[in-house]
């Protein structure tokens, strides 16, 4: 399955306490949950805080499906870029 990083534009999301990022987990999950039961293949990894952005990785049959999310959670999809091929330090290596 395809793996993309969406940047989301969220103002001041760098400052939400744990509550809210909890309650925007959730949220997240649940439309997640509800795509899941249509028989869409759409999964969220993780999400990196920064300023005023998120980072979320997710894999998804297609980016289409990672629009639809973001309409139905109410979380902006700023920029979704396919992810082609994953570097680390031992790449590096011979």
């Amino acid at each position: 399955m395809p793996r993309f990083v969406i940047e989301r534009d969220i103002p001041e999301i760098g400052l939400a306490d744990r509550e809210a990022l909890r309650n925007a987990a959730s949220q997240s999950n649940s439309v997640l949950s509800e795509m899941k039961a249509e028989n869409k293949n759409i999964q969220w990894e993780h999400s990196y805080v920064a300023g005023d952005k998120t980072f979320c990785i997710y894999l998804a049959d297609t980016e289409v499906l990672i629009h639809e999310h973001a309409e139905r959670s109410g979380f902006p999809a700023t920029k979704v870029t396919e992810v082609r091929r994953m570097i680390d330090p031992i790449t590096a290596e011979a």
